[in-house]
């Protein structure tokens, strides 16, 4: 009786709680539902005009274009450096490289053989690259606190195994695929990385550089039998990023998709190579060198790479829309840097850069327009225009506080980035940069800047040479003319802002001393 009774009597009261609770929880629930998911893919070394959106006439890549007809297309849009791991760096901590805290590619030698391939598959104390420090947050530990499951797949290269900067320990609930960036020269592995797991693949070891059998016909397919394997990475890390969506496709998403495509060694599924040799016809073999594979069609071979890559990109598309959750995606996809130089990839052949230059100099590892512009798309249905482009000069750095806003909360203080979210809603004021700027301690050493329409560069810093090269991208996009000496007052201000958005390295590594830093007695 005593329990019937406080029932009764609590009835009422219990009935408010309950509508209460409910009420809070829909709300709740209409507020989760309501922050998009985001993917953002990163592919490497992808040059600025290597999809046909932007202009590529050789390499198809319809899903791709799709992409850009459903969304917006930057013109102006630039990595964080000209090389693979500072680029990454800037993208994930919204800090320029003056003040990022990976400034190059650092492979942290003083472990010891850490370019001993074989000895690193075995040894995880020899794999990967420096970390960056716990103190720095990145885009994952800010999505995270946003109420974001994320996961990064594919390429890390800022913190290497057994150690704090693995991806799990800065800001990713999730991650599969190479911690190492040496690693990434087979995409055949012998093994990746899911979470603090090794795991062992169906493939063997072949060291990148391998040569030919000595006796081996290099115009005979089968001679390159042994660069083809079972297990080819790309498609393992689309498997796990397809998972990834469906397993949280209840809760809002961060994937950051750092795809080893379209990265030397040239290696790709034999029949999406064959399409281009009917296209393209026959040609010379590459025979390698020493971090590389040789490749019986090495034109067709890269140009199947990218249509691989726009393939998958179709089917993330595709997977969104069977559950449901294409219209409340935020797709974004972008290049680390400019086209490579080598591995048998040819980017002159391609226009790869155009109407910029993509040779040797001029592409990756320099900070011409051919290094550092990228492409970039953002899709958004019903909140990003269709077709639409934007002339914006933006970069990596702008990424982080463009998804903070997104996902409704703020960006650290002390970052670089501006938010261009105004510009892909075209809603309120977009905030300019008054000035983007690089410095790229390998090379020779290198700082670059981009003003409106004039680009200044210094080259070969480290031979001490602190010249700018002027150039005026509206009329001279090539940078052919050097207009230094009849623009001093655009040099001066450069000058100024050149000296003032260095910072000195943490590290003696991307120290430079023409600058005026001063590097420590201390082992690195």
């Amino acid at each position: 009786m005593k329990n019937n009774f406080q029932c009764s009597k609590y009835k009422g009261a219990c009935t408010i709680v309950v509508m209460v609770l409910a009420l809070f929880s829909g709300c709740v629930a209409q507020e989760k539902a309501e922050k998009p998911n985001i993917i953002y893919i990163l592919a490497d070394d992808l040059g600025y005009a290597e999809l046909g959106c932007y202009g590529q006439e050789l390499i198809e890549t319809p899903h791709l274009d799709k992409l850009a007809n459903s969304g917006m297309r930057f013109t102006q849009h630039y990595s964080g450096a000209p090389v693979c791991a500072p680029s990454r760096c800037v993208l994930l901590t919204g800090q320029h490289s003056g003040h990022a805290y990976i400034r190059g590619n650092d492979e942290w030698g003083s472990r010891g053989d850490v370019w001993d391939f074989a000895k690193a598959v075995d040894d995880p104390n020899l794999e990967g690259q420096r970390p960056i420090p716990d103190n720095i947050p990145t885009i994952g530990n800010i999505l995270q606190q946003a109420g974001y499951k994320t996961a990064v797949v594919g390429k890390w290269g800022l913190g290497a195994p057994l150690t704090d900067g693995i991806p799990n320990n800065r800001g990713f609930d999730f991650f599969y695929g190479y911690n190492c960036q040496r690693q990434a020269h087979t995409l055949y592995p012998k093994h990746l990385w899911k979470n603090k797991e090794k795991v062992w693949l169906n493939n063997e070891l072949v060291v990148p550089g391998t040569k030919l059998d000595k006796r081996a016909d290099p115009k005979a397919q089968e001679s390159y039998a042994k660069y083809f394997q079972k297990d080819y990475a790309p498609k393992l890390m689309q498997d796990e990023v397809l998972g990834f969506i469906e397993q949280n496709q209840n809760s809002p998403f961060f994937i950051y998709y750092a795809t080893p495509l379209t990265h030397a060694p040239l290696q790709v599924p034999r029949e999406y190579i064959e399409k281009y040799v009917e296209k393209f016809g026959d040609e010379e073999p590459y025979m390698g060198n020493k971090g590389y594979f040789p490749a019986r069609y090495p034109r067709a071979t890269y140009a199947a790479m990218v249509s691989y890559l726009d393939v998958q990109v179709g089917e993330i598309v595709e997977k969104l829309k069977v559950l449901g959750l294409y219209e409340n995606t935020l797709i974004m996809f972008s290049s680390d840097n400019g086209p490579t130089y080598n591995g048998g990839t040819d980017s002159p052949y391609f226009d790869s850069a155009k109407p910029f230059k993509s040779e040797r100099g001029r592409g990756k590892g320099y900070t011409h327009e051919g290094g550092i512009r990228v492409p970039m798309i953002a899709s958004w249905h019903k909140m990003i225009e269709p077709g639409s482009t934007s002339d914006l000069i933006s970069a990596f750095w702008d990424v982080l506080p463009t998804l903070a806003e997104v996902a409704g909360v703020e960006a650290p203080a002390n970052i670089d980035g501006i938010s261009f979210l105004p510009e892909l809603l075209n809603r309120g004021e977009q905030k300019e940069h008054e000035f983007l700027y690089w410095e790229f301690p390998a090379y020779h050493g290198q700082q670059a800047i981009r003003m409106g329409d004039w680009k200044g560069i210094r080259k070969n810093i480290f031979k001490g040479n602190l010249e700018i090269e002027l150039y005026n991208l509206a009329n001279d996009p090539r940078e052919e003319k050097n207009v230094a000496s009849e623009n001093p007052e655009i040099i001066e201000r450069m000058t100024y802002l050149l000296k003032h958005e260095h910072t000195s390295a943490s590290l003696d590594r991307f120290k430079i001393e023409q600058l005026g830093d001063v590097k420590s007695t201390k082992s690195e």
